[in-house]
């Protein structure tokens, strides 16, 4: 027996010690901690449970049967995040620089699988050269073997990935079809084809940084979620991200005890909408102000301005916020606010998380370029997200809501369930100066009649009042006390129970 405890100790060992000290102190050169070290610091301390700490790669070719590494290259198990249950696997670069092989990636399958039978998050901490060359195409059936699960788990469970080192290639794609992609800023990137390939085609030179960094896939292309200074504190704040997750879609949207009254009233919210319509106010001022204690977790700030999302909580229930940003481009909608917002609605549906939005929109943002780059198609994205949507919603528009965007942006009409507006709302086809010159085009050269025309044509239809006597506005109330209609309109709207017809799936304007 002490024979047998003894040869266990040493490949305990040997997989603890990864690819070796002089490649761990490598690691911490660059700034990254280990595979190990991410886990404790993400999991709660003594929670993590390793499954198949001694699986090695089954190659013989290239020299590879002399070298083998238990746990080749990705530790797995399940361990808990403030208590709740999660499935994690963490890559280690320090063994055959965190490569994928067939033996790998069974490893990463094995906990996803289970995830799903259990119904607890994914998270996955990516650290990879990208698939094993050694190996050839047993390695790219491996990334196949992952993919599937990814889509199998897409709205069973919550799937977070976050980059922590390279990605690149065919590895790109299983964080692609995750809900959510953290970064790390200058130790992460994610690139389909890295800088030499892309020098050799189309003769660019760019940096790893630049083409795929945390800061252009947060700013530019949208594909990352938020990026983190250093490892610490992405794995710190992913641990407040989880947090507000509901653990799979058969579960509710989590509940945290909370000292903030639901009735809390905020008087600064009377003032927040500036005399002048055409001036802007910070839209996150409104959220931080009713939502629990001003926590909002938000998602892709850097992407997308025109739109605000995000998660936080009232009553001390998780709930999806989305809001147009009258700060950036008069918060108009465009396409890649439109994609942003509309896969973040149906990720907030698979999970039972109702969604809460505010409205100021004075429709679509026109141009050649947005109607080049498919603006219809990409702008009925959220439509379709919010029309499909069964979860509760609860809308209040604030300013403007205008044109084909007031049916857009959770209009009753798209099966909203509670929808207020502010006094100073303006639902209309469009703004009144707008609408004028078309109505009344003969009377331009008369800027006295113009301008009473269109004082009339403010007075008629840009307020809430016209929408609220037809029940498309089911309340108008005061800013202050806006938190408290919420809550109770989410209060009353716990229980709902709304399917819609049965389909194999829809098929959303991709």
């Amino acid at each position: 027996m002490r024979e047998i405890l003894e040869v266990l100790e040493t490949k305990r060992a040997a997989a603890r010690l990864g690819g070796g000290t002089k490649r761990v102190e490598a690691q911490h050169a660059k700034g990254k901690l280990t595979a190990r070290e991410r886990l404790e610091v993400f999991l709660d301390p003594g929670s993590f449970e390793e499954w198949d700490m001694f699986v090695e790669h089954r190659s013989a070719d290239f020299g590879m049967a002399e070298q083998k590494v238990p746990g080749d290259g990705v530790v797995t198990g399940f361990g808990t995040v403030d208590g709740k249950l999660v499935f994690v696997f963490s890559q280690d670069f320090t063994v055959f620089g965190g490569s994928l092989s067939e033996a790998h990636a069974e490893k990463i399958c094995k906990v996803m699988d289970q995830a799903m039978k259990v119904g607890a998050p994914v998270i996955g901490l990516n650290d990879s050269g990208g698939a094993r060359i050694q190996e050839g195409v047993a390695s790219l059936g491996g990334y196949a073997e992952v993919f599937q699960r990814n889509v199998l788990a897409s709205g069973v469970v919550p799937q977070i990935s976050l980059i922590m080192g390279p990605c690149a290639g065919g590895a790109v794609y299983s964080p692609a079809m995750t809900d959510f992609i953290f970064m790390v800023k200058d130790s992460s990137y994610m690139f389909v084809t890295g800088p030499d390939v892309v020098k050799t085609v189309t003769h660019e030179v760019v940096s790893a940084e630049d083409l795929g960094g945390a800061v252009t896939h947060t700013a530019k292309s949208g594909v990352a979620d938020l990026a983190f200074e250093d490892d610490v504190e992405a794995l710190l704040r992913l641990r407040d991200f989880v947090g507000f997750l509901p653990s799979s879609n058969r579960s509710p949207a989590p509940v945290r005890p909370t000292d903030d009254p639901a009735d809390r009233p905020e008087m600064s919210l009377d003032t927040l909408i500036p005399a002048n319509p055409n001036k802007p106010y910070d839209m996150k001022e409104l959220i931080g102000k009713v939502v629990d204690e001003g926590d909002f977790f938000e998602l892709q700030p850097a992407f997308a301005g025109n739109i605000v999302i995000g998660l936080a909580r009232m009553q001390g229930r998780t709930v999806g916020i989305v809001a147009n940003q009258p700060m950036v481009l008069a918060g108009c909608l465009d396409i890649d606010s439109s994609r942003k917002a509309a896969r973040f609605v149906r990720f907030c549906d698979a999970f039972n998380i109702p969604i809460v939005t505010f409205v100021d929109v004075p429709g679509f943002l026109p141009g050649t370029s947005q109607e080049y780059g498919g603006i219809i198609k990409h702008g009925a994205k959220l439509l379709f997200a919010y029309a499909e949507a069964t979860v509760p919603k609860v809308t209040v528009i604030t300013r403007k809501a205008y044109g084909g965007a007031y049916d857009v942006m959770a209009s009753k009409h798209l099966r909203g369930d509670v929808n207020y507006a502010w006094p100073t709302a303006e639902i209309a086809v469009m703004g009144p100066k707008g609408a004028v010159e078309i109505i009344f085009r003969a009377d331009l050269g008369d800027a006295e009649k113009i301008a009473a025309r269109t004082e009339e044509y403010r007075e008629k239809f840009a307020n809430p009042f016209v929408a609220a006597a037809r029940g498309y506005v089911d309340d108008v109330i005061m800013p202050h006390n806006t938190r408290r209609r919420i809550c109770k309109a989410l209060a009353m709207l716990s229980e709902k129970k709304l399917e819609n017809p049965w389909k194999k799936h829809d098929n959303l304007p991709l």
